[in-house]
C-alpha cells in the first residue's frame, strides 16, 4: 500500500467524531492492506513505530521537526515555525509547504516505517543531525497529506481519535465480517500488550492463531484488575468459606519479567520501568530463584528499620529519568510480590490462585531485603476481614485485597476472583474514582496567574470505547496542582472535541483524553447534564463534592480509567447501603 493512500484514511478518521464510522473506515483500510503491513499500520495510527511498552521513541522535539521540514521544503527554521503558529499544527504547516514543493517517488507504508524506525534507533555522537536529514528526506518522497501526517507521529501530536478497541473490533469487521471476535482478540492483546504483533497474527494464522498466543517474557501483561464490594458480609458470598486476604500497597504497581540475567520492569500502563529502579534490578537478580519468570508486585517506599510504609507521595519522587541511582540510595523500595504468572517456559496463569502462591513462593528467598512476600492471610469470616482491614489501615496502608482461592489470573480482565477494600474518610469501604480529564476551563481572578480555573472529567465505557462526562472540579487543587493541570493541558490541547469524547458540557478548551485524576466525592447522584452511563430518560451519573486525591499520569492509562459499570456499581451499593 502507498503511504498516501493511508494518509487518505487517516483523513477520513481525523474528519468523523462517531465510533461507527470509524470502526467501518478502518475496517476497509485493513481490507486493502497487505497482510504483512497490517501490524505497522496498527502501529502507526497508534502513533508509533513498536509496542507502547518498547522505549523506541523517535525522539525529536518540534525545534528538530521544523528544522527538518524548512530543509526538505527550502524554508528557514523561523519560517515553518512562524507558520506553524498561524495553522496551530505543525502538520498543517508541512502540508501547506509540501504543495508547493515538487515531491520524488512515492513510498509505500512499509517504505515510510522502516524510516521512521530509523530515526527512533539512531543514537551516539551527531544523532540530531541524523534525525533531522533522514526526517528531511523522507517528506521530499510523500505527498502533502504524507507530509502532514508524519512529522506530527514523532511529536504524539497525531490525532485520529482511535482507541485499541476500536481497532481490535475494525479487525475483527475486516476479516470476519462483524465485530464478534473483538473478545478473542482482546484476549491475545491482554497477554502481549502488543497490537500489531495481534493484528498480524490474525490475518496470517486466523482465529486458531490468536488463541495459541502465550504469554513472552518481555512483553507485558495487562494488568488483572479488582471489583469492588460494599461489605465484608457481601465479599464472602462473592469468595466462599475460606480465601485470601493481603494488604493492599499504595504504592506503584510492578511486573518484573526476568530470562535467565535479563530483567525488564514494567509499570501498571505497561512503560517499561527497567532504568528508573536499579534497586528493585539488583533485588530480582539475588533473590529470585528462577530461570525466567512473569511476577507482579507492589513497590513502596518502606523503611525496614521501623517496618514503616511511607505515603505515597514519597514513593512518586522514585519514578524520574535523571539521577536515577543517586534516589535509590536516598529513598529505596521494597517489591511486595503478590503473584506469578510465568514460570521457567510456562505461562502459569490459568492455575488456581492457590496453586500459582505457593509457586511464588518457592522462588522468592526467605531472607531478601527488596524483593518480599506481601503477607497472605486465608480468612474465613466477616471478623476476620474487619479486623485484618484495621490492622493494615493503623499501618498506614489502603485496605485489603480478597482473592478467590480457586480463580486463574485474569490477564486485562475485572472481576470478583479479586475484591478490594479501600479506607475513606467516613470509614464507609468505599472507594475513590480515577477519572479522566477531558477538557479546562480557563482561570479567573486569582486563578488567572495559573491558566487554569477549573477541569472537566469523565470516566470510561469500555463498550462504547469513549469518555463520558462525570463531573467538574474547580475545588480542592493547590496552587501547584492548578499550575500543573496548566502544565498538561498546554501539551494535549486539540482545536475541537476529542472523536473519542462523550459531553454536552464544553469547557474552555479540549484536551487528549490521556491524563486520569484519583478523585474522591461525597457521593455519586443522577445527573442529567452528564453522559456517564445516560439512560433513555437522558439522565446520567454526577460525583458530588469532589475532591482531587492525586494525578495518576504516571501508573495509569486513560483506558484503566473507572469504567461507566464500575460507576453503576458503586451506585447502587450506596443506595443500597442507605436502605439498611
Amino acid at each position: 500500500m502507498k503511504f498516501s493512500t493511508l494518509a487518505e484514511y487517516f483523513e477520513k478518521l481525523e474528519g468523523t467524531s462517531k465510533r461507527l464510522e470509524l470502526i467501518d473506515i478502518l475496517s476497509d483500510l485493513f481490507k486493502k492492506a497487505e497482510t504483512s503491513e497490517i501490524g505497522k499500520i496498527c502501529y502507526l495510527i497508534q502513533g508509533r513505530v513498536a509496542p507502547f511498552y518498547e522505549p523506541t521513541e523517535i525522539g525529536m522535539a518540534e525545534n528538530m521537526v521544523a528544522v527538518a521540514i524548512g530543509r526538505a521544503f527550502n524554508k528557514s527554521k523561523e519560517e515553518v515555525i512562524k507558520l506553524y503558529l498561524k495553522k496551530g499544527n505543525i502538520g498543517l504547516a508541512a502540508e501547506e509547504l509540501a504543495s508547493k514543493y515538487k515531491h520524488k517517488g512515492e513510498l509505500s507504508v512499509t517504505g515510510v516505517f522502516e524510516e521512521l524506525l530509523k530515526i527512533a534507533k539512531f543514537e551516539g555522537v551527531g544523532t540530531v543531525e541524523k534525525k533531522v536529514s533522514t526526517l528531511s528526506d523522507l517528506l521530499k518522497k510523500v505527498n502533502p497529506k504524507g507530509a502532514k501526517h508524519i512529522v506530527n507521529i514523532p511529536l504524539d501530536t497525531l490525532r485520529l481519535g482511535v482507541g485499541d478497541p476500536t481497532i481490535l473490533d475494525a479487525l475483527s469487521l475486516a476479516k470476519h465480517g462483524d465485530k464478534s471476535l473483538r473478545p478473542t482478540l482482546e484476549g491475545g492483546y491482554n497477554k502481549t500488550s502488543d497490537l500489531g504483533l495481534v493484528a498480524e497474527t490474525f490475518f496470517k494464522k486466523g482465529t486458531t492463531g490468536i488463541k495459541s498466543i502465550e504469554l513472552i517474557v518481555g512483553k507485558p501483561v495487562r494488568p488483572a484488575l479488582a471489583e469492588r464490594l460494599p461489605s465484608a458480609d457481601e465479599a464472602i458470598k462473592r469468595l466462599g468459606k475460606e480465601f485470601a486476604a493481603e494488604p493492599k500497597f499504595d504504592g506503584f504497581r510492578v511486573a518484573v519479567h526476568k530470562n535467565k540475567d535479563k530483567i525488564s520492569l514494567f509499570s501498571r500502563n505497561l512503560e517499561n520501568t527497567t532504568h528508573a529502579f536499579p534497586d528493585l534490578v539488583g533485588g530480582v537478580e539475588k533473590e529470585v530463584k528462577a530461570e525466567s519468570a512473569i511476577l507482579e508486585g507492589e513497590a513502596i517506599a518502606y523503611n525496614p528499620q521501623t517496618q514503616e510504609f511511607l505515603p505515597f507521595q514519597e514513593t512518586t519522587k522514585r519514578r524520574r529519568k535523571y539521577k536515577v541511582e543517586e534516589m535509590a540510595k536516598k529513598l529505596p523500595l521494597v517489591l511486595f510480590a503478590f503473584d506469578l504468572l510465568y514460570l521457567n517456559g510456562r505461562d502459569i496463569t490459568q492455575k488456581p490462585y492457590k496453586g500459582r502462591r505457593k509457586l511464588l513462593e518457592s522462588i522468592i528467598a526467605k531472607d531478601g531485603l527488596v524483593i518480599k512476600l506481601s503477607e497472605e492471610r486465608i480468612l474465613h469470616k466477616t471478623s476476620e476481614i474487619t479486623d485484618f482491614f484495621n490492622e493494615v489501615v493503623s499501618e498506614g496502608l489502603e485496605g485489603l485485597m480478597l482473592k478467590k482461592l480457586d480463580s486463574p489470573y485474569i490477564a486485562g480482565g475485572r472481576g470478583f476472583h479479586w475484591v478490594k477494600f479501600k479506607r475513606s474518610q467516613a470509614g464507609a469501604l468505599v472507594d475513590t474514582v480515577d477519572c479522566v480529564l477531558l477538557g479546562v476551563y480557563a482561570g479567573k481572578g486569582k486563578r488567572t496567574e495559573f491558566g487554569v480555573g477549573g477541569v472537566l472529567v469523565g470516566v470510561y465505557d469500555d463498550k462504547k470505547d469513549e469518555f463520558v462526562s462525570i463531573t467538574r472540579l474547580g475545588t480542592g487543587l493547590t496552587d501547584d496542582e492548578f499550575r500543573r493541570v496548566h502544565e498538561i493541558s498546554k501539551k494535549l490541547k486539540v482545536e475541537r472535541k476529542p472523536a473519542r469524547v462523550n459531553s454536552d458540557i464544553k469547557p474552555s478548551f479540549w484536551v487528549e483524553p490521556k491524563i486520569v485524576l484519583e478523585i474522591a466525592s461525597d457521593e455519586i447522584t443522577r445527573s442529567p447534564i452528564h453522559t456517564a452511563g445516560r439512560d433513555k430518560d437522558g439522565s446520567g451519573y454526577a460525583l458530588r463534592f469532589p475532591r482531587l486525591v492525586k494525578f495518576r499520569e504516571a501508573d495509569k492509562r486513560a483506558e484503566d480509567a473507572t469504567t461507566v459499570e464500575e460507576i453503576k456499581k458503586l451506585y447502587s451499593q450506596q443506595f443500597n447501603h442507605r436502605k439498611k
